[in-house]
């Protein structure tokens, strides 16, 4: 129990020294790569993001928005808050989610996860992962399960810091209907950066997917690299 305690403990300190909040800047050249087939045209996308530990568990969020939009105006914005409970020195940690997102003419559903999570570390990598129910938001309500796995490198001595996600979910394939079964979705976004000074930073991030329907049409495994900048604040 001793160890599980210092674990927490360590991976809070962990995430605080690392920068809590930071806004990212992505140029996307998915038009470039795959053609009209993923996207009509290149653009940015500014992130905002926030991991805040405290005394009862952490706080995680992020908030998209793509200038895709006419003009290059804003055409997509999309969030994802979550929250996981501390309960003492219980290894595991009840996690709670919403994710959802507005863009022009259109929304994507929401969904709602419940499940939990463990905390890690593995050499120089805090970890973390968990597995929840999650109830997609379609015209017919998809009750499915998603895992996710999530790293973030702490090397002292080194300027190179790496980050990211993999998750994987089931969701209904007909969202209208619910008839068909389910699909298997991939969707990982490992990051890159290299710190210039303690706030800011320039780096990649690699959007790899399958099945990934919100953005691409077809069961067919796409790979997108950006060239991105970060402020940390």
């Amino acid at each position: 129990m001793l160890q599980k305690s210092l674990l927490l403990i360590l991976l809070f300190v962990s995430f605080t020294s690392l920068n809590a909040q930071n806004l990212q800047l992505h140029f996307d050249p998915r038009n470039t790569i795959y053609g009209d087939e993923v996207a009509p045209k290149n653009y940015l996308t500014a992130t905002f993001e926030m991991f805040k530990p405290d005394a009862w568990g952490s706080t995680f969020m992020f908030i998209d928005f793509d200038f895709n939009g006419d003009k290059r105006n804003i055409g997509l914005v999309y969030a994802e808050i979550a929250r996981a409970f501390k309960i003492k020195d219980f290894a595991l940690m009840p996690h709670l989610e919403y994710n959802g997102g507005l863009g022009t003419g259109f929304s994507i559903p929401g969904s709602y996860l419940a499940g939990a999570q463990y905390p890690f570390k593995l050499r120089n990598f805090f970890m973390g992962t968990y597995l929840a129910y999650k109830l997609n938001a379609f015209a017919k309500l998809s009750h499915d399960v998603q895992w996710t796995l999530t790293w973030n490198s702490a090397f002292p001595t080194s300027k190179v810091s790496l980050c990211g996600f993999l998750d994987l979910w089931t969701e209904n394939k007909n969202r209208a209907t619910g008839e068909g079964g389910k699909k298997l979705i991939l969707l990982s976004e490992p990051q890159v950066w290299y710190n210039f000074t303690p706030n800011f930073a320039m780096g990649s991030e690699i959007e790899l997917s399958y099945n990934f329907v919100n953005a691409f049409a077809g069961s067919k495994f796409y790979a997108i690299p950006t060239i991105a900048t970060k402020w940390s604040f």
